[in-house]
């Protein structure tokens, strides 16, 4: 009788497994008294309670609320080992079925732990009336101990759902979940890791007031937007000085809310100290060898082939707070405390390829910067900045365009440009005349505005024909350019070298403040706060793009702590410098949203034409273009999978129309987190769902395929400073001077001279070692480590099958192209195939991988 009892009770249980990571890191000092702590109060009472939130039925005493069940407790919490891997912990709990509560669609837990954990998941089984085998409720998610969250947090199942299509008991908990993400919009207090509060800020926590003199970006300055930018999390920090924000101190931590910071299963623990351990501990360790200067090319390759030896101080004072296992990941350091870099691939099979008229312009199709190169399509070349007409002439590239005219080169779309003039000279004079803060008295800027013409020759690569380099106009120099061209020996080929390094440093500075920090970070922060402040996590456009946006925030926070700050690693050794920021804000008055948009963007440079014969409608102006071949596979195998998503919660216009949450999110995107581009009539109106699947396709690619080019190949390319200058310190030598006859006896040296110093070069090269690696828990685009965490419609789940195959046939493709030799930008005379858009990798540096987001 007794046993038909227990039986009976058990029937109307509900089985839960919760699985979840305690607090517990090699930085928390805590570990020994929060197990006491968690003793203590397992013994007062039941230290994590979880109670059902109804989809089906009302709590009448609750107003508009599901009705909410009997707590239940996770069970064996302080006998409990690791039962999944050595951090995650699988705790079983039982739930009285009741049938007056419903079925679940939601639950609210407890944590009454003096500590936090990091809840990963619920899953229930035998649930009646559902007709289902289990309800899955992904978390993902800090839950703090109740003394901080008094009312608990409440956490949805798997299930995607239009705000008109919430099921009425849910309703009142996904408005108050959204209200409490969004914080009271005050903002007269500093936010702390345990709030979850996403709000806007303008960037005026870059400097130090005291010490620097930098501009605030974002917003309006006496009514006038004279230095626009994106918008990135706000951190509540006191002000200092009127409106500038008040400086995170060395080992400090910028706030972001805690679901933004890096997982406690990422292997991010160097990422996060890496760029302060370049600036504050080993910069310490360069001086003394820092003070000489590079003499030859060889003593660069020494760096890799030699190194040199550190203190064990250093390295001790390096390891209290970087383990060192994590920093031999990076800097090669043996037994014998000898530092190392990785072999750069450039370098890896051939060490002179790079000084090649061929790799110099295979690497605009297929380097570390693909994104500028235009077709050229007017000549003479103008500027439209200052009106001024590019000196290269017909005459100057005539006899090389292969029998053709220049006409005749430009109406076969034979004649490309690389130009940075227009980028490059307003800010010249400022460059050319000041040191940066943190720089060497000895270390000035020598600058140009350079544009090099280029011809496609027959074989499909390109050939540089000129080089212009030139000076904003002054008392003392006309600014008239002057004009390189190609050379192959004798002295003549040492000028052209330098051109080419002049060339590049704009490239560099170019790619790292415009392509990859501006165009993909920053400009990306405020889709991150937009979608967490107006979408619910059970929209189906959160599901979609949430998955894009992990550890951007963190990684954004920790560069505008410690990379492109006042003083920080990006002003001490790229050529704008001080004005790093500046120049950035300046040309993000041309950024479009819509631009960014694969196929509009090639069109926009003449690097395609329109041609619905042709594979994805494009014809590509240059076949053998790695960039481009791989980015529009990518590109529209994201489009497909993101129409097929959306296609199946909008069948029609009008559904986006009255979604209230898409439609405040898109509103507050453009009008606050954009805010200064608010007035360019042509952001999407959000009307229609061809706008919202073009939308989602830009913000899907910048975060993944877009990012990907411009950022994995930064130390492969840019690893060996001769390949990748970021700095110049002395002008082209003119004949009849003193430094003519100085680069007529040694023009090697001179050259080392005249980009970056040694200190520079260190600086930078591991700071790019650190920028180009992949963590162990990456996850890759067409990846998702469980499709139950993310939803449960079936044709959502069959559509991202059908993506995931795409993405394996893009592989096998670019497999196959890499092989073929009569594809020469893909490999180039360094044999380096083209796998920056090759979409899975391996963890570090390895110079391919499409992560689904701006993680690193």
């Amino acid at each position: 009788m007794l046993s038909s009892f227990l039986g009976s009770k058990k029937e109307k249980q509900i089985q839960g497994t919760v699985v979840l990571v305690k607090k517990k890191n090699s930085f928390d000092f805590t570990d020994i008294s929060s197990s006491l702590f968690d003793r203590a109060s397992e013994c007062l009472g039941r230290g994590v309670s979880i109670q059902l939130l109804s989809a089906s039925k009302f709590d009448q005493e609750r107003g508009a609320k599901g009705k909410i069940g009997k707590p239940a407790y996770l069970e064996s919490w302080i006998t409990k080992t690791p039962n999944l891997t050595a951090e995650k912990f699988e705790f079983k709990v039982h739930f009285e079925w009741e049938e007056e509560v419903g079925i679940p669609g939601a639950f609210l837990i407890k944590n009454k732990h003096p500590n936090e954990f990091f809840l990963i998941s619920l899953t229930l089984k035998n649930v009646p009336l559902i007709g289902e085998s289990e309800i899955h409720f992904p978390c993902n998610s800090w839950v703090y101990p109740t003394n901080r969250y008094e009312d608990g947090r409440i956490f949805f199942r798997n299930k995607a759902y239009l705000p008109d299509k919430t099921p009425d008991p849910l309703r009142r908990y996904r408005e108050e979940e959204l209200s409490k993400l969004r914080g009271d919009g005050i903002g007269n207090r500093e936010l702390q890791e345990r709030d979850k509060v996403y709000d806007y800020d303008i960037y005026n926590d870059l400097n130090n007031p005291k010490k620097h003199d930098r501009p605030i970006l974002g917003g309006t300055i006496g009514g006038e937007i004279k230095y626009p930018y994106p918008r990135r999390g706000r951190t509540g920090r006191p002000l200092v000085k009127s409106d500038y924000e008040s400086r995170v101190k060395f080992l400090g931590s910028n706030y972001v809310p805690r679901d933004e910071e890096f997982s406690p299963l990422k292997n991010a623990d160097f990422v996060t100290f890496g760029f302060k351990s370049v600036t504050k501990v080993l910069k310490p360790a360069f001086k003394a060898r820092l003070c000489e200067e590079f003499n030859r090319f060889d003593e660069v390759l020494d760096l890799y082939e030699g190194g040199f030896k550190l203190p064990k101080a250093l390295l001790m004072a390096v390891s209290s707070f970087v383990p060192l296992q994590k920093l031999k990941e990076v800097f090669r350091i043996d037994g014998e405390e000898l530092l190392r870099f990785q072999k750069p691939r450039v370098i890896r099979d051939n060490k002179n390829a790079w000084k090649k008229d061929e790799e110099f312009a295979r690497e605009m199709l297929a380097g570390v910067n693909p994104v500028k190169i235009c077709c050229l399509q007017d000549w003479p070349i103008k500027s439209t900045v200052d009106d001024t007409i590019c000196k290269i002439s017909d005459d100057d590239i005539q006899k090389n365009l292969e029998g053709l005219s220049v006409k005749e080169a430009i109406e076969h779309k034979k004649l490309f440009i690389l130009d940075y003039y227009d980028d490059f000279i307003p800010f010249l004079r400022l460059i050319n005349t000041t040191a940066a803060d943190g720089m060497s008295s000895k270390v000035h800027p020598r600058a140009y505005a350079t544009r090099t013409v280029l011809l496609l020759k027959n074989d499909g690569t390109l050939k540089p024909l000129a080089i212009e380099l030139s000076l904003p106009q002054e008392a003392h120099f006309d600014g008239t350019p002057q004009v390189y061209f190609p050379a192959e020996k004798g002295l003549e080929e040492w000028i052209w070298m330098l051109a080419k390094a002049y060339v590049v440093v704009n490239d560099s500075n170019y790619h790292q403040l415009i392509s990859h920090w501006l165009q993909t970070h920053a400009v990306v922060e405020p889709f991150v706060i937009a979608t967490n402040r107006q979408l619910s996590v059970i929209h189906p456009i959160y599901k979609l793009l949430a998955p894009h946006f992990s550890d951007t925030m963190k990684i954004n926070a920790l560069a505008r702590q410690s990379l492109v700050n006042a003083n920080g690693i990006i002003e001490s050794t790229f050529l704008a410098g001080r004005y790093s920021m500046e120049f950035s804000s300046q040309l993000y008055k041309d950024w479009v949203f819509t631009d960014q948009a694969l196929p509009v963007d090639l069109l926009k440079r003449g690097m395609a034409t329109e041609d619905s014969t042709s594979p994805h409608g494009l014809n590509l102006t240059i076949k053998d273009y790695p960039y481009a071949v791989d980015g529009l596979d990518i590109w529209f195998a994201i489009k497909t999978w993101v129409q097929e998503y959306c296609s199946f919660y909008y069948e029609e216009d009008e559904t986006v129309q009255q979604d209230n949450e898409l439609q405040s999110w898109w509103k507050e995107l453009v009008q606050v987190g954009h805010g200064d581009k608010k007035d360019d009539q042509r952001w999407p109106k959000m009307k229609n769902r061809e706008e919202l699947i073009e939308s989602c396709t830009i913000i899907i690619w910048i975060t993944s395929g877009l990012h990907a080019a411009v950022n994995f190949g930064q130390y492969p390319f840019g690893g060996y400073i001769l390949n990748r200058p970021t700095f110049t310190r002395r002008y082209m030598p003119q004949k009849g001077t003193a430094e003519y006859e100085e680069f007529k006896d040694d023009p090697e040296k001179t050259f080392l001279k005249t980009i970056n110093s040694k200190e520079q070069a260190i600086k930078v090269t591991a700071v790019l070692a650190i920028l180009s690696r992949h963590s162990s828990t990456e996850e890759y685009l067409g990846q998702a480590a469980d499709l139950s965490d993310w939803i449960s419609d079936k044709e959502p789940l069959e559509a991202f099958g059908r993506f995931k195959e795409r993405i394996r046939k893009i592989e096998e493709r670019i497999e196959r192209d890499n092989q073929d030799p009569e594809l020469k930008n893909r490999h180039g005379l360094i044999n380096m195939p083209y796998t920056l858009l090759y979409p899975n990798s391996e963890p570090g540096l390895t110079g391919k991988g499409i992560p689904n987001s701006i993680s690193i």
